[in-house]
């Protein structure tokens, strides 16, 4: 345990930045998980809104430096990618 004022300060505001950073972490990741189970279960029109709203929730995480921004892009490159083979194998 932190002795020293600072660091006992420092351990506060770690554990605030910590919940606040997962709620963002969180939301994308749901966001992500849903629209892929929409695209395995084959109803393309509600997993192009998912992936929108995925990609939403990934740019804000990475605007506010929860996620790197390579990171929040390779996600949402992979997420369009499933998206676009998933579309063209249900034509």
């Amino acid at each position: 345990m932190a002795n020293k004022k600072s660091a006992i300060k420092r351990l506060r505001s770690a554990e605030r930045r910590r919940l606040h950073n997962r709620q963002f972490r969180g939301s994308a990741r749901t966001a992500v998980k849903k629209a892929r189970a929409l695209m395995d279960e084959g109803q393309m029109d509600e997993a192009r809104e998912a992936v929108r709203v995925a990609a939403s929730a990934l740019d804000k995480a990475a605007e506010k430096g929860i996620i790197h921004k390579n990171n929040a892009a390779r996600r949402k490159s992979r997420l369009m990618k499933a998206l676009n083979q998933t579309d063209s194998a249900a034509d």
